[in-house]
C-alpha cells in the first residue's frame, strides 16, 4: 500500500495547497488595507518603518490567488523571535529562512480554515527587493495591457505549476524583470 507523503509528518496542509487563479475582486484592496493597518498595529512596538499592500492582489483587475500579500520593513530582525511569538498569536504561521528559502526577508501566513488567507514579507529598510516589489505593482496599476498579459501568464502558469509554489513563483521572474527593466 502507498502511502501519502505527507501522512506522518508535521507538515501543515497549507504548506501543500495547490495554487488556484481567482478572477480579480474588489475586495482585496479593502481586504489589503485591513491586513496591513491590523498589522502596522500589532507590530508598532517592534519599531516598524513601512507597511505595503503588496502583489496581485494589490493589483485593480488583476487575477491572483486569493491571498492577501503585506510588506513591512524594519531596522533589523534583531527583534524576530518576539515578533514571531506576537504574530503567532493572531493565526500567524512563521516560516524561517531555512525553509522559505529567501535569507533578505523573514516569512510568515496566515491561515484560517487551513488555507492560506494572507502573506507578510518582513525586510530590512535597506532591502533592495523592497522598492522592486513597489515599483513592480505600480507599473502594472498604470497599464491595463500589462496586467492583461500578466493575468494571462498567471494563469497558464498556474495550470502548469497547480502543485509547485515554487517553480510557479520562479516561471513568473522572466516577466517581472521584464516589466522593471522597461
Amino acid at each position: 500500500m502507498k502511502e501519502d507523503k505527507h501522512e506522518h509528518s508535521n507538515i501543515p496542509i497549507w504548506a501543500y495547497e495547490t495554487i488556484e487563479i481567482e478572477d480579480s475582486n474588489v475586495q482585496w484592496a479593502r481586504l489589503g488595507l485591513q491586513e496591513t493597518r491590523e498589522l502596522f498595529d500589532l507590530l508598532s512596538k517592534f519599531d516598524i518603518k513601512e507597511a505595503e499592500h503588496i502583489g496581485s492582489t494589490a493589483v485593480p483587475g488583476l487575477p491572483a490567488k486569493p491571498i492577501i500579500d503585506v510588506m513591512i520593513s524594519i531596522e533589523s530582525f534583531e527583534k524576530i523571535h518576539d515578533i514571531v511569538d506576537t504574530l503567532t498569536l493572531h493565526d500567524w504561521h512563521y516560516v524561517p529562512p531555512e525553509l522559505d528559502g529567501q535569507t533578505w526577508r523573514r516569512f510568515f501566513v496566515k491561515v484560517k480554515n487551513d488555507k492560506r488567507v494572507a502573506h507578510l514579507h518582513i525586510m530590512k529598510v535597506a532591502e533592495d527587493r523592497w522598492g522592486k516589489q513597489i515599483e513592480f505593482r505600480d507599473k502594472l496599476r498604470d497599464n491595463p495591457s500589462l496586467v492583461k498579459e500578466y493575468g494571462l501568464l498567471k494563469r497558464h502558469l498556474a495550470k502548469e505549476f497547480r502543485n509547485d509554489r515554487e517553480k510557479y513563483t520562479q516561471a513568473k521572474a522572466a516577466f517581472i524583470s521584464q516589466v522593471l527593466n522597461t
